[in-house]
């Protein structure tokens, strides 16, 4: 199907507009040309991104969708809209009932996708963040994964042992189950839309913050673990042997863009990932940062070079990506002290 071209009378609906990925999307959108619509749970959610992007002037609206859960929830904030970024799930390691994600997750994934069946006959194409948590799967041994990998694992684990699940494993299946039943609902009705479908899936988000954010204790939990592991004088408890796969927000802000624009994104899953870390890989970069962007902070040392020659456990391919999308990404060290100086301006 075709590509949506930004135009100040392009109009895309953001989910989730106050949320970590979303505010960079909204301003991502902003900033190439579109008009955005953003959702929000209330008018005091609202407030702060009605401040932040008061200079796009009637270019920037907010709906309130008090609960993305309900049928029908994004009925009225699909009319109009040319394309629809689905940003809102929650994403924390805290859930007791494994349903305390995977409910939000899929019925708002489905719902929006419904309301765009329903009431969405300008939509051309919806973008979907779903995660690399839809991919990944635990192993013994080091894999390569792309595109044609599915997390099988973790629902079954959910589905076996209920609340006693990881809490690993309860996010993992709410992403799963959430993009699969996008497609699903995409392939069954197909016929009787004219938008297509797009998945966008990243590991693990890093970068500054432009929500609102009252301190670092109540940051996202991707951007909590990074202030944690790196400024924090014990590394917030975070094992620095551990490791994972990251992606900037800003550039992830831009795969966004780029899904609605790229005509040959239309029915694609697309990981979107930098490289793979350990987390003593990080403090390593941030520590040979001069001068140093936190100069409050005295950074811990941790044990040096310690990653070096490891394997990493988990590598994604971003070949598709690369083809398609064809983003521009940053360095872990543009990252760190990006990161770290937004820190150290807002007195973390």
């Amino acid at each position: 199907m075709p590509a949506v071209a930004a135009s100040s009378t392009t109009k895309v609906l953001v989910s989730g507009a106050n949320g970590y990925i979303a505010v960079w999307v909204v301003r991502k959108l902003l900033e190439k040309g579109f008009a955005v619509r953003g959702t929000v749970r209330s008018d005091a959610k609202g407030a702060f991104l009605k401040e932040a992007f008061k200079s796009y002037g009637d270019k920037f609206e907010l709906v309130i969708v008090p609960d993305i859960t309900k049928d029908g929830a994004f009925d009225e904030a699909v009319k109009g809209v040319d394309a629809i970024e689905h940003t809102a799930s929650p994403f924390h390691f805290n859930a007791k009932d494994p349903q305390e994600l995977i409910e939000p997750a899929v019925k708002g994934t489905v719902g929006i996708l419904a309301s765009a069946l329903k009431n969405g006959s300008a939509v051309k194409r919806i973008v979907v963040t779903s995660s690399v948590a839809a991919i990944v799967h635990n192993d013994p041994n080091p894999i390569v994964l792309d595109e044609n990998d599915w997390n099988e694992q973790s629902p079954k684990e959910v589905e076996e042992l209920g609340e006693n699940a990881t809490n690993t494993a309860k996010y993992r299946a709410s992403k799963t189950l959430a993009e699969k039943a996008a497609w699903d609902f995409w392939n069954t009705h197909k016929s009787e839309v004219k938008w297509d479908l797009v998945c966008i899936n990243p590991p693990f988000v890093l970068g500054p913050t432009i929500h609102e954010v009252s301190n670092a204790a109540a940051l996202n939990t991707s951007a909590r673990q990074f202030y944690d592991a790196i400024v924090k004088p014990d590394n917030g408890g975070t094992n620095l042997d551990s490791a994972g796969c990251w992606i900037d927000v800003r550039v992830l802000g831009d795969a966004h863009v780029a899904a609605l624009e790229a005509e040959s994104a239309g029915g694609e899953r697309i990981i979107v990932n930098a490289g793979a870390f350990y987390w003593q890989q990080w403090l390593d970069v941030a520590n040979a940062l001069e001068p140093s962007p936190i100069p409050s902070h005295t950074l811990s040392k941790g044990t040096p070079g310690s990653w070096k020659g490891k394997t990493y456990p988990v590598v994604y391919k971003t070949a598709k990506e690369e083809r398609i999308l064809g983003l521009k990404k940053t360095t872990m060290e543009i990252l760190a002290r990006d990161t770290l100086a937004d820190f150290e301006a807002k007195g973390w």
